[in-house]
């Protein structure tokens, strides 16, 4: 005889596809929650995401002979993506060289290390693993479901933003460091929203 009991999808209850970017009031909401808490570190490396739109692998790996010259944070910087071992150039904003040079100052690093050390010996640098657990922090402080959110709610918000308001899916390309012009178009998932909008801007 055989058994009547169905497995569960295994995504039941859960949400699946691309995690939203953040919004502009979002983004604010984090920074004020992070100065107010004097947590140097967790502001330096949220600016830092938004602005270099990087893999959570890429950032976490970031040294600080990356984005500095000397004692400045530079202005923009680039880096050799691991997933692709392609070049990608992005800028710092003001608040972020800020941010950034508190931190490496608090923190005494020095050129040649990793600038978000990881607190266990066996690593050099915070793990995405830990990354992750931290953006969910982020998220969770400001009452946002750190279900929905995640590392590339961080990656997708400074492109999407940029989209919306330039709708120049090339330079978003860039930006992302992708190949394809397709990856770009199913990342942002333009099609959707673009759709969305048109027809909300249609009245019957």
């Amino acid at each position: 005889m055989e058994s009547t009991h169905t497995r569960e999808p295994w995504n039941k209850g859960k949400l699946i596809g691309q995690k939203p970017p953040l919004k502009p009031k979002d983004i604010w909401a984090i920074r004020i929650q992070l100065q107010n808490a004097h947590q140097v570190r967790d502001l330096a490396m949220f600016n830092l995401a938004i602005d270099s739109k990087l893999r959570g692998c890429d950032l976490v790996n970031l040294r600080v002979r990356d984005i500095t010259h000397g004692n400045q944070v530079l202005a923009r910087a680039i880096v050799i993506q691991r997933k692709t071992q392609r070049p990608v150039q992005f800028e710092l904003t003001e608040p972020t060289r800020a941010a950034v040079s508190t931190w490496i100052e608090k923190a005494k690093l020095k050129p040649e290390q990793c600038l978000f050390p990881s607190r266990l010996a066996k690593s050099p640098h915070v793990s995405t693993r830990q990354y992750a657990r931290i953006v969910h922090q982020w998220v969770a402080a400001i009452g946002l479901d750190q279900t929905i959110y995640g590392t590339h709610t961080m990656r997708r918000t400074k492109a999407t933003l940029i989209y919306k308001r330039t709708k120049n899916l090339r330079a978003v390309q860039i930006l992302l460091g992708h190949s394809k012009l397709e990856s770009t178009v199913r990342y942002l998932g333009i099609e959707v929203d673009d759709a969305l909008e048109i027809s909300e801007q249609t009245e019957i």
